[in-house]
């Protein structure tokens, strides 16, 4: 008789624990294009982001070991020159040596009548993969510790001076 309680209890524990995982949707939805312009030793009145270190050569054609640090605009629409809703500060490096890869670790300020506050944001871009998830880590003002997912996918691309990504924003934790 004492099993059969044990083993009941811990199935409604497991149950319990299984609804709670349930797909919920998210409280805060938002889509954005971050724009980043890479400094190319000319351009210091357009660029948005610099090299601090230099990729390593011998270890391969992918930018291996090359640290970039923006401070990039975001848009609500693709175009470059519409309004910045938001700023995207933080830094990109190359980590792999047999193909494109990237590590992100970013905020996003947003200073405007609609938000304030930041969102931050890390996580490995797949370069390789058309659509590439970040985690939202935290974040400040109209999004005070919230959390959620940040999938991304490379909007367009023009050689290693520009590139714009669209991020689709999922906060699942709203305060």
């Amino acid at each position: 008789m004492l099993l059969l309680i044990l083993i009941l209890a811990i199935s409604q524990s497991a149950l319990a624990f299984r609804k709670s995982m349930r797909h919920r949707e998210p409280c805060k939805h938002l889509q954005l294009y971050y724009h980043d312009i890479l400094f190319n030793g000319t351009d210091a009145a357009n660029a948005t982001s610099a090299m601090v270190a230099n990729q390593i050569d011998q270890l391969g054609d992918f930018h291996f070991g090359m640290l970039v640090v923006f401070d990039d605009p975001v848009t609500a629409d693709n175009h470059l020159l519409s309004p910045p809703v938001a700023r995207a500060q933080g830094f990109y490096f190359y980590n792999k040596k047999d193909g494109y890869n990237a590590w992100f670790a970013f905020t996003l300020v947003f200073n405007s009548s609609q938000h304030k506050g930041t969102i931050n944001i890390m996580g490995a871009d797949l370069m390789a993969e058309k659509s590439r998830d970040f985690s939202v880590v935290g974040g400040t003002g109209d999004f005070f510790m919230t959390r959620g997912i940040v999938t991304i996918q490379t909007d367009t691309f023009e050689g290693d001076f520009y590139f714009r990504l669209k991020m689709d924003i999922k906060l699942y934790e709203c305060y």
